[in-house]
Order: C-alpha cells, then structure tokens, then sequence
C-alpha cells in the first residue's frame, strides 16, 4: 500500500510541474502525508547516513545550501529539500522524489526546517545533527514572541542532550543558551560558532536589536561588540551568563558589497582563507554554520573552504542574473534584522561603485500568510541606510503604498519614489528606469516566489526547481 501511495504522491508533482501550476514542491508531500501520516518516519529510515535539520529566522536555506555543496563535492549524496520547502510537506517532498525504494538508501538527509517544525520534525527524522543559526522576530502574527520559540527550542536540546549533536550560533544569546545546563555548563554534544573581529562591530546597536536581557537572570546585557541585529560578544553584568568561546570562528573579514567578502576561518589549531562569493557579514554567519556543521560530519576544513567558494547563491537569496541589459539582483527582505543587512551590503556596494553611487531599488512588500500579516516591522527596518544611496525607487506588493509612506519617513525625496501596483508591471518600470544600471530587487517571500517565476517566463532565468 504505501508504495502504491508513493506512486500517487509523485505522480501528482510530476502533474503540478508539467501543468505549470506550481513547481511540485509541497504538494506531492501533503498528498502522501494525508495517505500515510507517517510518511516521513517511514522514509527517513532508509537513509542510511541519517539525518542533518537546519534551522534559523535568517539564512536556512543558504546554510542548507552550503552543507550540501561540500557535502557533495567530497562524495557524499544527499536528500535536500533544495527549493526552501521548509515544513513537513516540503520535507516530505524531498524524501519522496529523491530516496531510493531500497530497504536503506546509503545517503544523508538535509533539510532546512521552519522555526516552528522543527520540534515535530525531530520527533520524525531523529537527527544526528542539528544546527541552530539565530532567532530574530519575525512574523510575529504566526510565531508569537522569541521567548517562545527560544523556550521550545531549549527543551528539545535538554531532551536529545548526549544523543543528537548541536552546531550553536555563540554571538546570539538566546541560540548560546539553549546548550547550557541549569548550571552554566555547556551540553554534551554541543558545538558554537562565532565572529572574531571587532573590525565589523557596528558603531551602535540599531532597532533591530531583539534579545536584550538574559534569559537566566533577566538584566541587560552589555556588548563588547555589536555585529549584526542582536548577534555579537556580550556580557550579564548580573550573573555573569557570556557568550561561549567558539570552536569555530571567522577572523579577518573583508566585505566588499555585492561582491562578496574574504575572511579566515579558524577551527581549533586550523585555520584557511576563503573567498565567499556571496555577500554581507549575514553570509559570513552562514559559511560559518556550514563549516561547524561540515566539521561535526567528519569534513576536513581545506575541502569545506572549496566548498564554500564554489557556491553559487541559492533562489532570492543575493541571486544575480541579467535581466534584458540590466544586471538584476534579488535579495530575500522578510524582518527587520535581515533586511538591515541587505541595506548594509548595497550601501556598501554603491560606495565601491564610487562615481556613480545611486541604487536604483524595486521593493515589493507582501502581506501573505507566508510573509506574516503584520507588516510594522517595516518601522523597525533601518530604511535609513539607503537614504542617501536611493536612487529611483519603485514600491509594489499588497502593501506598496505603506511602504512607499516608509521611505517618504526615511527621507527618500518623494519625486524618486513610484508606487505601481502589479509586480509584473512594476518590474517593467523598474526596467525601463534607467538603461543599464544595476536593479536590486528587494522581495518578501511570496513576492520573491512571484518575482522568481516572472524572470523565469521573460528568459531571464531557470525556473527555480529546475536546479534543483
């Protein structure tokens, strides 16, 4: 019976794809998952080299990426929810298209997972590995407050302690702490990764600033250095709860806007340079999670660096194509920390460019149920940042004219700003704006899925499950 619903399932993604009505991503697993609710299990167990879960606010699905290119590169095949399908019916997808019907199938399961999955998925899979990369507000519609997903992230780690390995971003503080006992001490099993450069610590801490207080004692703490939203070297001056020293650390980084960034990776007595094509301090905490990862798997550091330098940005995620004559890049925006760093990486971009500094922007601002409905963290998002770099703006999404009040807020001159309602039709104006200049497309998720699709039909690019 279940091969006959195996069957079913797949055909039904096959189907979705040929028809052109979805890339067949979620659906031939919601099939299955109603045919046989313990699909995943059953699946799962055949992957002889078990299973690896990724998880975070920000940067899952390029950290997921980065494992599986070093991974594959040294010859291991794995099981990838490639396309960002991050909940159970996406990963149940990805088993059913890619696991062999054999008894055991000698390959390792990678899987991205959504925040609020993860614990359920666990329960499902029984990881070897889990990797952790940080926790920022978002969608605060779906997943409530942080506290809430630090709570049930915390007591899965106390529960698996000793049987499941954990990667751990140390420069978040509610991340670091889910690998300590009640005692301080940290868990079996447990691994972190940091930043040590204080060359990249922002000169204060921005809006974006979400875990303020201990979670052991409740007082503030107090940063050494700042690195990205919440992330970086910090201190309770109350019960002296730190951040743990890393066994993973990136030192001497270089970033250079779009272009990417140089740094040193250091593990224990190792260390390598690595040129990361991809860009912002963002991606140096993904390469970062990738590499402790990889480590935890038996990877040596030299091959995880040739890893890291061969990947290619994975679908919206500082993609950069050629749209007709103008060079088209598209960078995920979703919470205010993330998109901070997008503003970050194009201010540095436009500087590099020197005589022509201005950034010519599409920002589309969707309210679907995969973006949240509550749109106000666009208040807490540094808009700011690009004041003086802007360009000609062009705001569309369900939302465009709120964000275009945003950015009237922000101090963009009003005459720089279009609201055009339609991505297609505002992708076109943003096309025609100015011949040759880079556009930077700036997409909450379910405009990047549309926006994906539209270069897709123009020609401009593979439809994003064909790489996969």
């Amino acid at each position: 019976m279940f091969r006959l619903q195996i069957a079913l399932a797949k055909l039904i993604g096959r189907l979705s794809r040929v028809s052109g009505r979805g890339a067949g991503t979620s659906m031939p697993g919601k099939l299955l998952l109603r045919l046989a609710p313990s699909a995943v299990s059953r699946l799962g167990r055949r992957l002889s080299r078990g299973s690896v879960l990724v998880s975070a606010t920000n940067g899952k699905t390029t950290t997921a990426g980065m494992i599986a290119r070093v991974l594959e590169q040294g010859g291991i095949e794995v099981v990838h929810n490639r396309t960002g399908a991050n909940m159970p019916s996406g990963v149940a997808t990805a088993l059913l298209e890619q696991t062999s019907a054999r008894a055991r199938d000698p390959r390792l399961g990678l899987f991205e997972v959504d925040e609020a999955w993860v614990e359920p998925l666990v329960g499902q899979l029984s990881p070897g590995t889990i990797v952790f990369g940080n926790l920022f507000r978002d969608q605060l519609d779906r997943y409530g407050e942080l506290e809430k997903l630090a709570d049930g992230w915390a007591a899965l780690v106390a529960r698996r302690s000793g049987s499941t390995r954990f990667v751990l971003n140390a420069d978040d503080p509610l991340v670091a702490d889910l690998g300590r006992d009640a005692a301080g001490a940290v868990r079996p099993g447990v691994v972190y990764f940091g930043v040590d450069d204080t060359s990249q610590s922002l000169p204060e801490q921005d809006h974006a600033f979400d875990a303020k207080h201990c979670r052991r004692c409740g007082a503030a703490y107090r940063y050494s250095a700042v690195y990205l939203g919440h992330l970086g070297v910090y201190e309770c001056p109350r019960c002296g709860n730190a951040r743990p020293e890393p066994a993973v650390v990136a030192e001497r980084i270089e970033l250079h806007g779009m272009d990417g960034s140089h740094l040193k990776i250091r593990s224990q007595q190792e260390a390598v340079d690595v040129s990361l094509p991809l860009p912002g301090l963002y991606n140096v905490y993904n390469a970062l999670a990738a590499t402790a990862c990889c480590i935890e798997l038996g990877i040596e550091l030299g091959r995880i660096a040739e890893g890291l330098e061969s990947f290619a940005a994975v679908f919206g995620r500082a993609e950069r194509l050629q749209a007709g004559p103008r060079p088209l890049s598209i960078l995920l925006v979703k919470n205010p920390a993330g998109a901070n760093e997008v503003f970050r990486t194009l201010v540095a971009t436009a500087r590099e460019r020197e005589g022509d500094g201005a950034l010519d922007l599409l920002i589309a601002l969707n309210d679907g149920i995969a973006d949240g409905r509550d749109i106000s963290w666009i208040w807490d998002a540094d808009f700011e940042i690009l004041t003086a770099h802007s360009g000609h703006v062009t705001c569309t999404g369900s939302r465009a004219e709120e964000l275009a009040l945003r950015l009237k807020y922000a101090g963009v001159p009003a005459e720089r700003i279009d609201v055009v309602r339609g991505l297609s039709a505002a992708f076109d104006h943003s096309l025609g704006s100015d011949g040759s200049r880079p556009l930077y497309a700036l997409p909450t998720y379910t405009a990047l899925l549309e926006l994906r699709e539209l270069v897709a039909e123009r020609g401009f690019a593979h439809r994003y499950w064909e790489n996969a």
